[in-house]
């Protein structure tokens, strides 16, 4: 999987090991609170995850040993989260254009950037190591300009946006709070005032744009840069079981699960047009079953109407 959901998952799992391993009888309350978990059974999924982890061979002497304890959780055969990982020239190379390609987005942070000039001056002591590495996005859309200055400055800006899952376009008024690069496409996120809460734009979407006189405070907290779906109160509603060859749908897409059971985990999935949802269903095929959603068995039933008839004409 290779979702910001699961690296962010990833991130986490690897702070909460080696904290356990420096805090062994830590109570499960504790590290749920300290980590920013949603509740115990959140952190019990990560820690099922981590007892079935561990160093080639993946014996049962090479797996890292996880037990809940009344008296707290205890972490074994997993010392090698407890040094500091020696990395070679190359890994740290690697890790200095990575953390360098992330800043270069936009997306990085003050911690970040402090940790890329020690890494910098570790790879290159003594010497000027500013321009060690650079990293260039190429040519940026004539859009990214003025809103990242709107979101510096604080103005909400007026954008004519044409969706890329249904084509309708519309106007809205944009309070930006963040423009960034990933997965080779620009971004802008902010508060969409029409929608009533935050929303992410794909700027190449962005037909026009215009900076307005009317200033906006952002949240002290913004949500990280990376692409996610936020579900609006007008979007459409599916009731999905995903067999367990179909799970990774629930890691890669914003969904809210109901159940895990013999048949795999049924979870609710929103989009802003039905036909997002069907695209899915098509192509998950048998590893998923529509169990409610009026209108997504409608659209999924046309889109394999439509499929099919292309194929019987042979166009």
């Amino acid at each position: 999987m290779s979702s910001a959901r699961t690296a962010s998952r990833l991130s986490r799992i690897l702070a909460v090991v080696p904290w356990l391993i420096a805090n062994p009888g830590a109570m499960p309350a504790d590290v749920v609170e300290r980590f920013g978990y949603s509740g115990e059974n959140e952190l019990i999924k990560d820690l099922n995850l981590v007892f079935v982890c561990g160093l080639p061979g993946y014996g049962p002497t090479d797996l890292i040993d996880v037990s809940v304890e009344e008296d707290g959780i205890y972490v074994d055969m997993a010392d090698y989260f407890a040094r500091p990982v020696r990395l070679t020239a190359p890994e740290g190379l690697k890790l200095l254009a990575a953390g360098s390609a992330v800043i270069a987005s936009g997306a990085g942070s003050a911690d970040l950037e402090s940790a890329v000039d020690k890494i910098r001056m570790v790879l290159m002591p003594g010497g000027d190591a500013s321009g060690a590495v650079e990293i260039d996005f190429g040519p940026e859309p004539e859009l990214v300009g003025p809103l990242r200055r709107a979101a510096a400055d604080g103005f909400a800006v007026d954008i004519t946006y044409t969706a890329l899952g249904s084509g309708a376009t519309s106007t809205r008024i944009v309070e930006p709070w963040r423009v960034y690069t990933t997965l080779g496409n620009w971004y802008v996120a902010g508060h969409c005032r029409k929608a009533g809460g935050e929303r992410l734009f794909r700027i190449d979407r962005i037909r026009d744009a215009a900076v307005l006189d009317d200033r906006f405070e952002p949240p002290e907290e913004q949500p990280p840069a990376e692409v996610h779906y936020t579900p609006g109160v007008d979007d459409v509603r599916a009731e999905i079981t995903l067999s367990p060859a179909a799970a990774w749908v629930a890691d890669y897409y914003p969904v809210e699960e109901i159940s895990v059971g013999d048949e795999g985990r049924t979870v609710v999935f929103s989009a802003s047009d039905p036909g997002v949802t069907a695209r899915l269903l098509v192509r998950l095929a048998g590893q998923a079953r529509l169990v409610s959603g009026t209108d997504v068995a409608a659209a999924t039933a046309d889109l394999r109407s439509r499929i099919l008839s292309r194929y019987r004409s042979g166009d």
